[in-house]
């Protein structure tokens, strides 16, 4: 049992992490669309697209770890 407990934990957290990812995702997307509208194309954009793609990459890794504690918590 306290396996299953600890797993429903770190699945939790990862869960958690997640949401917190999308929402930064979804606002860095508006900003960076807000400046390409107003044809600012300077640093502030240009970070914005940094932002973007390192919050991709963390997302999909989040997801693999929710995916991997899922079968793990399946097999328990």
């Amino acid at each position: 049992m306290p396996k299953l407990d600890e797993v429903k934990a770190r699945l939790d957290w990862l869960k958690e992490q997640f949401k917190v990812l999308v929402a930064i995702l979804v606002a860095d997307v508006a900003g960076i669309s807000k400046l390409y509208l107003d044809a600012q194309h300077g640093l502030l954009f240009y970070s914005g697209l940094v932002l973007l793609v390192v919050l991709t990459v963390s997302i999909i890794i989040v997801s693999r770890k929710i995916e991997i504690h899922l079968i793990e918590l399946k097999d328990i």
